[in-house]
């Protein structure tokens, strides 16, 4: 079958419902316990073919079009996969940006698995290949070969399904900065005392919400005020910079997200997406 000349494909977003920091692994990455939840705030990727090298282009100017992007790295495993050799050639990819970068909602690794699964039906490359190369990409990036609610241990790269977690409209408060999972972690290992490889933390949602708050003292304010907003739970996605808080009815979830919109930081509403969604959508 001959591959369409256009593809559009979604990269959803995701929150980690949970993080708990469990110690450093013997290869220097730290174990973790997490739960991820998908949601429906997505980027869209355009894959076109064109002549000449693989190329990227992106409608947010801070995001990277070169060999930084996971989206390139995507490109040149599947093409070295489908046993072409040189750098890629004949497709180029327009990423529509919806998911802020630096916020711990996963965009470039969705946007990673979203051009892997794209391109792979392109050169021809199975799933399962695709999902070896997932794993050497990032921590987080089969996570979004699944979709829904799935507990991460390991790096967060070994996945076992959950029953999806009840359906919740979501308020995202995404402050101005962005955060680094670098910094995050450093500042994780810098606060806390390591006893042997194991860590003695203070166990919250997210075991990375207090040192980043410790930089960033609004991410706290931010977890009280959704809280003080109904949010059954609130807490920072990933090692942020983006808080969540889950509400049950929409028009509470809207009313929450005017009142903390400000100068200083943006809110968007969304909702999470079971398991069965997140295939429909992304087109698995």
């Amino acid at each position: 079958m001959t591959p369409k000349k256009i593809d559009r494909v979604r990269a959803l977003a995701k929150i980690n419902l949970t993080l708990r920091v469990l110690g450093v692994r013997r290869d220097g990455y730290h174990a973790l316990e997490t739960t991820f939840q998908s949601l429906a705030l997505h980027d869209t990727l355009t894959i076109r073919a064109v002549r000449g090298p693989f190329r990227i282009t992106c409608d947010d100017p801070s995001c990277p079009t070169d060999r930084r992007n996971l989206v390139w790295r995507a490109a040149a495993r599947v093409w070295r996969a489908s046993g072409r050799r040189g750098a890629p050639r004949g497709a180029a990819v327009h990423i529509a940006k919806r998911i802020p970068m630096q916020a711990g909602l996963g965009g470039g690794s969705s946007d990673a698995a979203a051009a892997l699964r794209a391109l792979g039906r392109r050169w021809r490359v199975g799933e399962s290949e695709l999902r070896r190369i997932a794993a050497s990409l990032g921590a987080d990036v089969p996570y979004f070969f699944e979709g829904g609610t799935v507990l991460g241990v390991e790096r967060g790269d070994l996945l076992f399904r959950l029953s999806d977690h009840p359906a919740a409209w979501v308020v995202l408060v995404l402050p101005a900065f962005g955060v680094s999972t670098k910094d995050a972690y450093g500042w994780f290992d810098k606060d806390n005392k390591v006893v042997g490889r194991a860590f003695q933390a203070s166990r919250g949602a997210n075991d990375l919400q207090a040192p980043v708050a410790r930089r960033h003292p609004g991410i706290a304010r931010l977890v009280r005020a959704l809280r003080r907003r109904g949010a059954h739970l609130a807490a920072m996605s990933g090692s942020g910079s983006a808080v969540f808080g889950l509400f049950r009815r929409r028009p509470q979830a809207l009313r929450a997200a005017r009142a903390l919109a400000s100068a200083s930081r943006r809110t968007a509403v969304t909702r999470t997406v079971g398991r069965a969604g997140y295939r429909r959508l992304v087109g698995n």
